[in-house]
């Protein structure tokens, strides 16, 4: 299975996703220059965290206009994986492969901790390697995190399943005191209806290498493996 991460102007978690699924699960991985318009040898483009473009305008806006991100969209239409964490998140949203936005956190501060999530559901390939309900914990590192959609598209997003993981106390309580940023209904990652597009905002990278004593990340990456047949190291 072959990895592409994309790399703008102002990207710091590209090298880290990297490292993950090429030097810890051992698979093929490019970096991809949002220049580059040609993603046809690839199985899954990652969209990293960071600062595109040094989120002018607002965050993401500049990215989706990019050759590689348009060439991304091409890729999410022929069912291929598409992953965005943390600005590849907002860049999803501003691209229009997933619904909703990213704005200010609920307090207007940059958080950067450590939260607990909850998985709401195990059927896709991204989280089939946890079981439902189970809670781990990720970090998150952003400024405008807090996820809103209108009341129709949330409704949406509950009646189609696509809410994939949601912020939550240690006991799984989806409730205020477990929402760092203010998201509604304490959303921190969403699928598009197809399941293959995913955004979140935590960072399942940065809790995949046993050296940071916490691998709770890694299995979102060895799920889709395991889905395709490609062998985990």
């Amino acid at each position: 299975m072959k990895f592409g991460v994309l790399v703008f102007p102002g990207s710091n978690c590209d090298r880290d996703i990297a490292m993950v699924v090429r030097d810890l699960l051992r698979q093929p991985t490019r970096m991809v220059w949002h220049e580059d318009s040609d993603l046809s040898d690839l199985d899954v483009v990652i969209i990293p965290g960071g600062f595109s473009y040094g989120d002018y305008l607002r965050c993401g806006a500049i990215a989706r206009f990019s050759p590689a991100l348009q060439a991304t969209l091409k890729h999410a239409e022929q069912g291929k994986f598409v992953l965005g964490v943390c600005n590849g998140f907002q860049v999803l949203t501003e691209a229009g492969l997933l619904p909703g936005a990213l704005v200010r956190n609920r307090n207007l501060h940059f958080i950067c901790d450590r939260v607990a999530l909850r998985v709401e559901r195990t059927n896709l390939p991204w989280t089939q390697n946890y079981y439902p309900g189970q809670v781990v914990t990720l970090p998150i590192a952003h400024g405008e995190g807090c996820y809103y959609a209108d009341s129709q598209t949330l409704e949406e997003l509950e009646t189609n399943q696509q809410v994939l993981f949601r912020y939550c106390t240690s006991a799984g309580e989806a409730i205020e005191s477990g929402n760092p940023n203010g998201s509604l209904h304490n959303i921190a990652g969403i699928c598009n209806r197809q399941g293959n597009v995913l955004g979140m905002m935590p960072h399942p990278e940065r809790a995949a290498d046993p050296i940071l004593g916490n691998t709770e990340g890694i299995h979102l990456f060895k799920g889709l493996l395991a889905l395709t047949g490609a062998a985990v190291a």
